[in-house]
């Protein structure tokens, strides 16, 4: 992509609005817009980086054995009054009517649209486990957004729904989603921590937030320091074998971990002054076990080995992929910008043209351009006009993991300088030594 021909409106200045430093940085490198309270347009650099979180999301849920579908955005009151939440949820559900004066509602969440369409086609148990999920805008009135997209009343959730026989199932369910959860923030380059949680309005009596540590985050979060050395789960994990999941699971709730809602002073007390780790959080997930909560008033049932109908019990898993990119902003950057983890990276590379329209700096951008977007490298070319020093900020903000910098006096040697973004480091080397590191 040239930069010339690219839509990416840089701010020069820090806007007023923006709190945190993602905010802050998301505005100024044009991945976000906001169109009114809470609400936002992501943009053309901020959507790449979206789309990859949520490819991440898809491999790991897929992996893990989950199946994708694709639920309305608008759902009827019906369901909700079906299963008793209609009237309990609270100011922060949108409702409204349709032209036929039939109440509907904005969707914040999917158990009830989800258990309906199990109802509807699952009878046995034959064809359990069942776990449908799928990646969705969703609207909550936040009383108060906050921090761009991190607090925002319009969101794109991941939610998945898990349907088993039995509560030991179940159990083993929630491991699965456990398990994938670990993967998936590792992969986006994060350390989540899984902390007991409040199950809140969604219901049941065993919950996990998925927490990473920041100095903005919105809670109070502790811990054990030992989390920050365990192992995650390979890529090979057999999600089937139950005594491989348990092992995972017991490992990584093994030491003491909790929200402000969940803390027990007494328990973290007794952990040693040195091994004691408090400080503020961001939720990037959310995992429940509610079992028959919304299966029961809805007549969620299957017929079970021994010919009799059974309730099924349920889970819900959440991601907040419209949350988690201003989270791994929060968890990496420095005071010029944006430290993209390569895995969701807008592009690999950057290629800048200190000369543009210098004929041989225009041919050895051109040359390492064409290169590696034949091996299916996603490149960007500063192909503009601006100064050095502009280009130079720019390449910064946005936080491409490499950056490319062909200037008159290396390009008469036929070299480029390669600048590792995260760690600052540069070095010099001719042209095909640069495209085949690349490429390597």
């Amino acid at each position: 992509m040239r930069l010339s021909r690219y839509f990416m409106p840089i701010l020069k200045e820090n806007p007023k609005e923006a709190e945190i430093v993602s905010h802050r940085l998301m505005l100024r490198a044009g991945m976000i817009r906001q169109q009114s309270q809470g609400i936002y347009s992501w943009l053309p650099l901020g959507k790449r980086v979206l789309d990859k979180v949520n490819s991440i999301i898809r491999e790991e849920q897929n992996r893990s054995g989950a199946i994708e579908l694709s639920m309305p955005t608008l759902q009827s009151a019906e369901l909700w009054q079906e299963s008793g939440r209609y009237d309990a949820y609270g100011k922060e559900m949108l409702r409204i009517k349709d032209r036929q004066d039939r109440p509907m509602l904005y969707g914040p969440t999917n158990e009830e649209m989800v258990t309906d369409i199990f109802r509807s086609y699952v009878k046995s148990y034959k064809n359990l486990p069942l776990n449908l999920y799928h990646i969705q805008l969703k609207f909550r009135d936040e009383i108060r957004p906050r921090f761009g997209t991190m607090r925002s009343r319009e969101f794109m959730m991941k939610d998945a729904y898990s349907f088993d026989l039995t509560r030991e199932g179940a159990e083993h369910s929630y491991k699965k989603m456990f398990t994938a959860y670990l993967r998936t923030f590792d992969r986006l380059g994060l350390r989540a921590i899984p902390m007991r949680a409040d199950t809140g309005p969604i219901g049941g009596d065993l919950s996990h937030e998925f927490i990473i540590l920041a100095e903005t985050g919105e809670s109070e979060v502790y811990s054990h320091k030992d989390f920050v050395n365990f192992d995650i789960p390979p890529a090979d994990t057999d999600f089937d074998d139950a005594a491989g999941l348990n092992a995972i699971f017991d490992k990584w709730t093994s030491v003491y971990a909790a929200t402000s809602e969940m803390h027990d002073e007494a328990a973290f007390s007794a952990i040693p002054d040195t091994e004691r780790l408090s400080a503020r959080g961001i939720e990037v997930g959310h995992i429940f076990y509610f079992g028959t909560k919304y299966s029961e008033p809805m007549g969620a049932k299957v017929q079970g080995p021994d010919g009799k109908e059974h309730t099924v019990h349920m889970g819900s898993y959440g991601i907040g992929p419209t949350r988690l990119v201003p989270a791994i902003i929060e968890a990496s950057h420095d005071d010029n910008g944006i430290i993209w983890p390569a895995s969701v990276a807008p592009f690999d590379a950057i290629v800048i043209n200190m000369k543009a329209g210098d004929v041989a700096c225009d041919a050895a951008c051109e040359k390492i351009y064409a290169a590696l977007s034949k091996a299916d490298k996603e490149v960007l070319y500063d192909d503009t006009d601006d100064r050095a020093g502009t280009k130079f900020a720019t390449a910064d903000l946005i936080g491409i993991p490499v950056q490319i910098i062909a200037g008159p006096r290396a390009v008469a040697n036929g070299e480029v300088e390669l600048k590792d973004r995260k760690t600052g480091a540069r070095e010099t080397m001719t042209i095909d030594a640069a495209i085949n590191k690349l490429l390597a």
